[in-house]
C-alpha cells in the first residue's frame, strides 16, 4: 500500500483525519485554500497532537492550497462542508489528479455516495469513509458502499481503516447511513423540548448523561458545529421526507446568528 494520502478540507474534521493518517505512518497532504481555516486547523492539530503525545506525527502533514495536478496518493478523503455542489467539484478535481486505481472517499454524513460517484470516470472506486468528531479519538468509521462501489474498493477501504486503528462498519448508501439516521431524534427531540420550554439545554444534557450518554445533545451539537448538524438534518429530511426528521426553527436561527458552538465561541453554551 502506498504511503501517501490526500485530505481535502482543513477544518476540525479534515485536520483530525489528517492526524489519524499521520500517526498511522502515512505522508499526508492536507488541502485547504483559505488562510484563516489553515491557521485554525494548525491550532487544532497542535492541541490534539499535544494532548495525545503524538507531536512527531505533525511532521508527516503538509498543508497545501489546492488539489495537485497529479498525485501518487493511494487514496483521498474529502472533508469539506456538507454542500453537494462543493463536494462534487472536489471529486472532479480528485478524479483528474489521482491514478485510475486510487480510492476516492467522502466523509459526508448524509449525502448520496452514488450521486458523488456519478461525476467521476471510475465510480467503482468511490465510497464513503465517514469519521466521527473528534476523529483522533472516536473509534468508529462507517464505510459506505454505493451501488457502483466495487468489492475490491470496499476491501481496500477496510484495510485502510484497520491501519488507521479504527473500527469499521459497512453501511448502505441510505439517508444518514447508520449513525446519523439513528442520531437525528436524539438532537431533534431535544431541540423541540427546548423550544417548548420543557427544560433548559443544561438540564436536558444532564438527563441524557444520566441515561448513560457520554455527552448530552446540546453539548454534542456545540462540539460538532450547529451548521454541520443542521446541514445533516436537512439532508436526511430531504432524502426521507419524514416530518419527524425535519430541522427545527431554533437550529436555523442559531446558525443565521453564527452561534455554531465551540468553533465560534458560543452556541448553546459559551466557550
Amino acid at each position: 500500500m502506498a504511503e501517501h494520502m490526500l485530505v481535502v478540507g482543513g477544518g476540525t474534521m479534515g485536520a483530525g483525519i489528517a492526524l489519524v493518517g499521520a500517526r498511522a505512518g502515512y505522508r499526508v497532504e492536507l488541502i485547504e485554500p483559505q488562510t484563516g481555516a489553515r491557521d485554525r486547523g494548525r491550532e487544532h492539530l497542535e492541541r490534539e497532537a499535544s494532548r495525545s503525545g503524538e507531536t512527531a506525527a505533525l511532521d508527516r502533514i503538509e498543508w497545501v492550497e489546492r488539489v495537485p495536478a497529479r498525485s501518487d496518493a493511494a487514496f483521498a478523503i474529502e472533508a469539506v462542508p456538507e454542500r453537494f455542489e462543493l463536494k462534487r467539484e472536489v471529486f472532479m478535481a480528485l478524479a483528474e489528479s489521482l491514478s485510475n486505481d486510487a480510492l476516492l472517499a467522502s466523509n459526508t454524513s448524509s449525502l448520496s455516495i452514488d450521486e458523488l460517484a456519478d461525476v467521476t470516470p471510475h465510480p467503482e472506486r468511490v465510497l464513503g469513509l465517514h469519521f466521527f468528531n473528534p476523529a483522533p479519538r472516536m473509534e468508529l468509521v462507517e464505510i459506505v458502499r454505493g451501488d457502483q462501489t466495487s468489492d475490491e474498493a470496499a476491501e481496500r477501504a477496510a484495510e485502510i481503516v484497520a491501519r488507521l486503528g479504527k473500527t469499521a462498519v459497512f453501511a448502505a448508501d441510505t439517508p444518514g447511513f447508520i449513525v446519523n439516521r439513528v442520531a437525528r431524534p436524539y438532537y431533534l427531540q431535544a431541540l423541540r423540548a427546548l423550544e417548548r420550554g420543557v427544560a433548559s439545554a443544561a438540564e436536558l444534557d444532564a438527563l441524557a448523561r444520566g441515561a448513560g450518554f457520554r455527552m448530552g445533545p446540546f453539548e454534542l451539537m456545540d462540539l460538532i458545529g450547529l451548521d454541520v448538524n443542521l446541514a445533516t438534518s436537512q439532508s436526511v429530511y430531504e432524502r426521507t421526507g419524514a416530518k419527524r426528521l425535519a430541522p427545527v426553527a431554533l437550529q436555523r436561527e442559531m446558525v443565521s446568528q453564527n452561534l455554531l458552538g465551540r468553533k465560534t465561541g458560543a452556541g448553546f453554551y459559551q466557550y
